[in-house]
């Protein structure tokens, strides 16, 4: 895969985790396509970064995802060399009042969605046999907030895909990883912190003692779609500060007996 002009599929990319994801790639001068539901604020997004490409899609609908990449191939000349499954909703509440729809709905997007465009995007990298795609999970994929909903487990599902597509993908010359993000102050989470209480409380439960920016985030995805990280296939990176493997930390512990 070249090391600039790369063509980058982020999906969910109207704003949040997925337009600092779109503005890494495009920093860095890549033709960056931005697909999301809402065309109208994706067209806003698509503005603050110029020369990339806005394409309406749903994630679900596989005419719809076939279409986008059409657009995407017909304006940059080719289909994505690299894929970020940004895209995802979460519906919260007490598991035992939530819907079947609902909860169907977010395995939906989140999982089923993620498998419709890197079905859609890996068929084409497979024959240039070349190219990268990045899942984004969450902390939900390995500890569960137990009012998340279905978001748990389509994460921890998605987390189960990125290796699954791995094995399929990697020797036919495709890269694939995913990214979890912790207390990450932007995105679906930008309103949760917006109470000074919780910023200081989840602050103080991570071992890194601050929550994460969407940059972090960013960051960690560019490196996994790039050559640097060319012999890194099927992790599960976490970006959470080390909140993730930070039980101990939560739970009372003796005074040390001094020694005698």
């Amino acid at each position: 895969m070249p090391n600039s002009k790369r063509v980058v599929l982020v999906t969910g990319a109207a704003g949040g985790l997925g337009l600092a994801i779109a503005a890494r790639f495009h920093a860095h001068g890549d033709q960056v396509a931005l697909l999301d539901l809402d065309a109208k604020t994706l067209a806003a997004a698509a503005a603050t970064l110029p020369g990339s490409l806005a394409v309406a899609g749903d994630v679900t609908d596989e005419a719809s995802i076939e279409a986008a990449m059409d657009k995407i191939a017909a304006t940059f000349g080719h289909s994505p060399d690299v894929l970020v499954n940004n895209a995802g909703i979460v519906r919260f509440g007490d598991l035992l009042e939530h819907s079947v729809a609902d909860f169907r709905r977010v395995i939906d997007v989140n999982l089923v969605g993620a498998f419709v465009v890197a079905k859609s995007a890996a068929k084409r990298m497979v024959a240039r046999k070349d190219g990268a795609i990045v899942n984004i999970t969450s902390l939900n994929a390995v500890a569960p907030s137990p009012d998340a909903g279905a978001y748990p487990a389509a994460k921890a599902g998605l987390a189960s895909l990125t290796q699954h597509l791995a094995l399929s993908l990697g020797p036919r010359g495709v890269r694939v990883n995913a990214v979890g993000p912790g207390f990450i102050d932007a995105g679906m989470s930008e309103q949760i912190y917006r109470d000074d209480a919780v910023r200081d409380l989840r602050s103080r439960t991570v071992p890194a003692r601050s929550l994460g920016k969407a940059e972090d985030v960013a960051n960690a995805v560019f490196f996994l779609a790039s050559p640097e990280a060319r012999y890194v296939h099927g992790q599960h990176l976490m970006v959470d500060g080390g909140v993730s493997f930070s039980l101990k930390l939560q739970m009372p512990r003796p005074a040390p007996k001094p020694r005698v």
